[in-house]
Formats: C-alpha cells, structure tokens, sequence
C-alpha cells in the first residue's frame, strides 16, 4: 500500500504520515512511528502525563518470571522496545505471554524449552538483557546461550562481572564464534561473592541465580537500587529468602521451589527526571502522574538547588520553572542512593540556561558526555575534561575513568540536525531541541523508545511543536 497524504489530525500538535495497518501496529508497540521528528523549538512544555512501570525493573521482573513454576502477572509495564526484545526472547524459550489489558502481562511458564543461538539472536537485537537469563536458563533448563550483547554506546560495560559470578555458583562459561554457552552439570551452589563495584547488573544477576541455588550466598558491595529493591519483593513473592544487612550486603537462602508473583511495577524514576529537566529547560510546568518523593529524593533536593519549584501530590509530582535565574550547582553521579548517572544527562542542558558556572562529575560510566558535542553546536558553552577535575573538592570516591563537564550559562540554544546517540541523551538532544530557538531535526529517534513509553502522545500532550515524519 503506498503512503498517503498526511491525516489531519485536528488539535493533536503533531502529524504522521499514513501507514499500512500492519506496519502502523508494529511502530505503536514501541510507542514510535517514524525515525525522525523535526521540532519548532522556544516553546515551554505544559501539561500532564503518566509513567508507568521502570524499564530497569519490568525487563528483569520479566526474566523472573522464569523461575516460577505457576503463572505469573505484571502491571504498570510500559510500552517500550525493550520489553518487546524481552517477551520475545521468552516466548523463544516456550514461555506464553499473554497481556489480557495494556500495561499488564501474564507468563506461562508451564512449557519452557531449549532455544538455539540463532533464534536468541534474532530477538535480542541491541539488548543486554540476555545475559540475565542464566542463572533461572541454568534452574530450569541446565543451559544458557547468550549471544554477543549490545546496548547504549556509553562506555565499556563488561560482563566479566556476570561470568565471574556465574562461575562461583559452579556454572561452566565456553565461548564460542556464536556467543556463550554455559552450563551446570553439578547444580548451581550457594557462594560468597564481593563485587569489585556495586554493580546493578551483576547484583540482579547474583540474586536471580542465588534464589534456587543450594545453600546460602552472602553477596558484599551489592547495589541496593529501589529497581534492586523491587525485584527483591517480587522474588519474595514467589518464595525466596532475601535479606538486606548492613554496608551492602545481601544474603539469599536457596530455595527448592518458586512459585510465579502478582505485582505492580516501581515507576521510572529515569522518565521523572528527565521531563522534570524539560520542564526546567523549557521554562514549562509538567505533572508526571505515577511519580513518588521517596525515590526521587536526592534528584529532587538537586532540583531545587538549581530553581527549580515541585509539588508533590498524591498521584504525582508537578515540576516547573518559577520564572527568574537558575542557580549553577556541582554534581556527582553515584550508586544510590546517590545522584544517578542517567539523571545527569537531561539535567545538563537545564544547567546551559543558568547563570554561571556548573560542574557535573562522571563517577559511573567513563564515556557518558559524548552527546554533549551536539549541545555545543546549538551554543551550549561546555568543557568536557576527560580524566575529570582531581582537584575540585568531592564527597564520591574518585574513579580513575572518570571525566567532569563544566557548563558556563545561560547560554541561548539554537536549532540543528542532530542524531540520537544513546537513550539518556537522546532524550537529553530532544529536550535542548524542544528549549532551542528554531528548529531542530532529531533522526534515530527509535534509541528513545527503549526506555520512553508514548513519546510522541507525550509531546503532543504537553503542547510540543512538532512534526514527525515517516
């Protein structure tokens, strides 16, 4: 069917070009329509809008349903491409998953079987999400293949920290041309384990093979991450014994037997953050429905140290420019219950509009202010030193990777063509898009769907000026 005039679609804010029904249905379920947007910026965002379930907990809670042996139900699941890649690779190994209302998802688990390395291939795409099916492939199946993994170009993120740990559980890793194969020919036996770095993936990789393995693993320098926190109830739920002890500790009791959970999803805090950052650079006003204090706490105090006001209501929190100066303020990424890395990104083109100097440290990934260059062509006045600031005052352990970017404002932003590098700053290019003068041209936009559900009815919803173009 060839493509049509545009539709008209009357007080919507955005157009489309029309599709064909089976093609249009494939763009709706990652929440995108095209692969790039052109935005007439200089327009404050307002308005409201809802997040669901945290992409950083749904994919793994996901996962865990494969360590049940009764069905499953998950709510508050976002419309993103990641949760696509991981039903995908479940139905791959047997398991039916079914979603009755949107937003929630129902595993069987009763049929789970063996997958060859070309179908997880097929279906993993960019994700790194197949390295979190080990240890319950290893439970339930004795075997796990994990092809060559993907994910956002931010820095090197190993998976010798998932390996190292699988092998202490006794598993065995062969690598071949076509990824990993890893097997457990005597079981999988409770371990101590102390990670080099409070690591989120090799924490959920640690508990989710603890769970049913036989004895008790004691795991030191763990990350406790609220997503960490959420997964920990969903496998209590199902019959794991997970204790939380002091200075990072988590112990797990290895259990025979689990059975499938019911549970509503945490919200993204990283979607919270970053329309909270829009709002601030556009000099908007957003509710974000579905948004708690209690785990937005350390962004919240950063936010208004900037200017910025917030309101906490029962089911939300409204963020908005007050009118006047923003403040400069100095930042450091850290573990939590310290100030996330994927927050800083969307934050920093908020710190380009205010008045003087502004300093972001770097403490997690070593590779995270590349797309700060494009801010830099829109009139952003940005230094990025990589080997970091060693002499500036610090309360984060110093990290030898580590780079700083110093943010001199306000500086005005100007439209450009941009290209989305990764999640977090694609997201941070849209909001400088949507803050510039003029108008901007944003092309691999479908990197945003992985973690942003609805974003072109969010946009739209807020009062964006924007054209999306197939």
């Amino acid at each position: 069917m060839a493509p049509q005039d545009p539709p008209s679609t009357t007080g919507s804010g955005y157009r489309v070009n029309a599709l064909t029904k089976d093609s249009l249905k494939a763009a709706q379920r990652v929440g995108m329509l095209s692969d790039q947007i052109v935005i007439n910026g200089g327009k404050p965002l307002k308005g409201t809008i809802e997040v669901r379930g945290a992409k950083n907990l749904v994919t793994k809670a996901m996962v865990a349903a494969l360590l049940g042996e009764t069905p499953s139900v998950l709510r508050g699941v976002p419309d993103i491409s990641d949760v696509q890649v991981v039903r995908g690779l479940l139905e791959v190994y047997g398991v039916g998953v079914t979603s009755p209302t949107p937003g929630e998802l129902h595993f069987d688990t009763s049929n789970v079987e063996k997958a060859h390395f070309a179908e997880i291939d097929a279906h993993a795409g960019a994700s790194r999400i197949p390295i979190l099916f080990c240890g319950p492939l290893l439970h339930r199946l004795g075997e796990a293949r994990i092809p060559d993994l993907g994910g956002c170009r931010i820095g090197d993120r190993p998976i010798d920290f998932h390996l190292d740990a699988l092998r202490a559980f006794g598993a065995v890793v062969d690598k071949s041309y076509e990824g990993i194969y890893i097997t457990a020919p005597d079981g999988l036996k409770g371990t101590e384990i102390e990670l080099p770095y409070p690591s989120v993936g090799a924490t959920e990789q640690v508990i989710l093979t603890a769970v049913r393995a036989k004895g008790t693993t004691e795991l030191r320098n763990a990350a406790i991450e609220p997503e960490i926190m959420d997964l920990i109830a969903i496998l209590q739920k199902m019959g794991a014994i997970i204790s939380l002890e002091a200075n990072r500790v988590i112990l797990i009791e290895g259990v025979d037997r689990l059975e499938g959970y019911s549970h509503d999803a945490l919200f993204d805090r990283n979607e919270v953050a970053s329309w909270a950052s829009a709002a601030l650079a556009t000099h908007g006003d957003i509710v974000v429905k579905g948004a708690r204090q209690a785990e937005m706490m350390t962004f919240l105090n950063v936010y208004r140290k900037v200017g910025g006001k917030f309101d906490i209501q029962d089911d939300g929190i409204r963020f908005w420019h007050p009118g006047g100066e923003l403040k400069p303020v100095t930042v450091e990424t850290d573990v939590h219950p310290g100030f996330m890395t994927d927050w800083q990104q969307p934050l920093i083109v908020a710190l380009t509009q205010a008045q003087g100097t502004s300093i972001v440290h770097e403490t997690v990934y070593e590779n995270r202010f590349g797309f700060t260059e494009a801010l830099g062509v829109m009139g952003a006045d940005i230094v990025v030193h990589t080997n970091g600031l060693p002499d500036h005052p610090r309360r984060v352990a110093r990290r030898d990777f580590e780079q700083a970017a110093v943010i001199t404002g306000p500086t005005p932003l100007h439209g450009a063509e941009l290209y989305v590098p990764d999640l977090r700053g694609g997201f941070s290019h849209l909001i400088a898009a949507l803050t510039a003068e003029g108008q901007s041209t944003i092309s691999n936009m479908g990197i945003i769907s992985r973690g942003y559900e609805h974003i072109i009815e969010k946009l739209a919803a807020l009062g964006a000026d924007f054209v999306y173009e197939g």
